[in-house]
């Protein structure tokens, strides 16, 4: 066994392999399971060591209680805008995160659980099987930071949902329900357990052949350097609007526990 995120456990994230299934699930309830700059890069190293294992044949994705994750650590991300044009923008943690799962080459199911927020929804659009119960409440919240759409989702959303669909959900940055994840293509079913439904899964495909799971998938996904490519080009996009003038209104309504007001800006 070489993965290290077994070997060396990360304290906000547990990994379990069993028959061929590695479950990597985030543990940060307190946070609602937010990520943050090491956390993203450690989830990101599991992914690419996974898909290099021969051990491991499907990888799950979740949280472990009761999120899936609120997208970023508030303060950590304030950090990172701080050291905005230290390095490329497509070598942000988040970014590495999200090239890592588009470039997975495995089975990847993600189950959802309560809040999947930011990234918490757009690494959702990289699986190929996702589930989520009633609990769930999803939001693509960029633009209501001041930003900018991220993970290609400004492409994918598109494909899966039908740009007026996506439009809504991007543009507008509300929440929404399984009902509505279901409808948008964003979620294969509504599970009464949806841990128990991506390990079920996972068990079935985990016992046919890998070489043919994975020829399949890289037949369906045969643009993954496209989708990698504009998971950069967002990333220049959002790094251009990190520390604007839009944004440091959000995040100071944010702190200050009111509702932004953006009628000063153009």
């Amino acid at each position: 066994m070489t993965l290290s995120c077994i070997q060396q456990p990360h304290e906000h994230l547990d990994a379990n392999l069993e028959n061929g299934v590695l479950t990597l699930a985030i543990n940060r309830p307190k946070a609602k399971n937010a990520l943050y700059g090491e956390l993203y890069l450690w989830i990101a190293q599991a992914f690419d060591e996974a898909d290099q294992d021969k051990d491991v044949r499907v990888l799950i994705f979740r949280g472990t209680d009761t999120d899936f994750t609120a997208g970023n650590d508030m303060q950590d991300f304030m950090k990172s805008a701080a050291m905005k044009g230290q390095a490329p923008a497509s070598e942000g943690p988040p970014f590495i995160l999200l090239k890592a799962a588009a470039k997975f080459s495995k089975p990847l199911i993600c189950a959802v659980r309560g809040v999947a927020i930011g990234i918490g929804v757009t690494i959702l659009l990289h699986a190929d099987l996702v589930y989520s119960d009633s609990t769930a409440l999803f939001q693509i919240p960029f633009v209501s930071l001041g930003l900018s759409p991220e993970g290609a989702s400004s492409k994918l959303l598109v494909e899966q949902a039908g740009y007026h669909k996506a439009a809504e959900l991007l543009l507008t940055a509300q929440k929404f329900n399984s009902e509505t994840a279901l409808s948008i293509n964003l979620i294969n079913s509504i599970e009464d357990d949806a841990y128990a439904k991506a390990q079920k899964q996972a068990e079935i495909m985990s016992a046919l052949p890998l070489a043919s799971l994975k020829q399949s998938k890289a037949l369906m996904k045969h643009n993954v350097n496209e989708i990698v490519a504009w998971i950069d080009h967002e990333a220049e996009i959002f790094m251009q609007r990190v520390g604007s003038p839009e944004m440091m209104e959000a995040v100071a309504a944010f702190m200050q526990k009111r509702k932004p007001d953006f009628s000063q800006f153009n």
